[in-house]
């Protein structure tokens, strides 16, 4: 988690002087969930991530060096230059990808989970995706499959109550993120996303039952992130957001509770 927040307070500064372009959606605030749920994985399960990659990528194993490098867009990457920030992929880390279209990573987690089962492979899958890819149907198309084929797949939900700059209630009919996977009879579980340990015990049940062949779980992991939907700044002088509300949240820094 510190190495998390450390790169991508470093980023952020970069950000700022100009010597990053690339638009960059930071991590800071969220770093509970991507160490919670990866501390379970082996080096050989799949992440597939979000617009918001960096922390998953780097909790998944992957190289700090090859990241920075890609989000400066430098040939060196571990997109070889051409993802950015967005677009983190590194299939050695296990990592095979990331995209800025909302929720369209998760049914590639699917699929890979699919694989894995058809092989008769004891590896596991996880989709990050935020509270936004809800409203997506591509999210419950996946569900209904993965629930279906009862695939090794786990579905994490890092819902930071903001689908980019609209409040959840404000484009969700029901916030309860976590019942939607038991109309496809998967099992769910909210956890407290900034609590380190509660998301680690959550992830290690719901990756032993995927890796068992007892199938997918949905957990809705609470967070927030202290910057905005892109960059930098904290999303207030905008109007977007409340001064109490942000330090709200921060006074709960995952870091600090551990």
């Amino acid at each position: 988690m510190l190495l998390i927040r450390r790169v991508e307070e470093a980023v952020a500064d970069c950000i700022v002087s100009g010597e990053i372009q690339c638009p960059c959606h930071l991590y800071i605030g969220e770093e509970a969930v991507a160490a919670g749920i990866c501390a379970s994985l082996r080096s050989d399960d799949f992440v597939f991530s979000t617009h918001r990659s960096h922390g998953h990528y780097i909790a998944k194993g992957g190289d700090v060096a090859a990241l920075v490098a890609e989000v400066f867009c430098r040939e060196s990457g571990c997109s070889h230059g051409w993802g950015g920030s967005m677009h983190i992929c590194d299939a050695s880390a296990g990592l095979p990808g990331s995209s800025a279209i909302v929720a369209g990573t998760i049914p590639l987690a699917v699929g890979a989970a699919l694989a894995f089962a058809t092989r008769g492979e004891d590896r596991v899958a996880v989709a990050f995706f935020g509270d936004g890819a809800t409203n997506e149907g591509a999210f419950y198309e996946s569900l209904n499959f993965a629930g279906l084929r009862r695939l090794p797949v786990v579905f994490v939900c890092e819902n930071n109550l903001y689908s980019t700059h609209l409040p959840i209630d404000r484009c969700l009919a029901d916030t309860d993120i976590v019942k939607k996977g038991s109309a496809f009879r998967i099992p769910g579980e909210k956890v407290d996303g900034n609590d380190v340990l509660a998301v680690v015990e959550a992830g290690r049940k719901a990756v032993d039952r995927a890796r068992s062949g007892g199938g997918p779980t949905l957990l809705e992991c609470l967070t927030y992130r202290w910057r905005g939907h892109v960059g930098p700044n904290y999303d207030i002088e905008k109007g977007l957001r409340s001064r109490e509300e942000l330090e709200s949240w921060m006074a709960r820094c995952p870091l600090e509770m551990l």
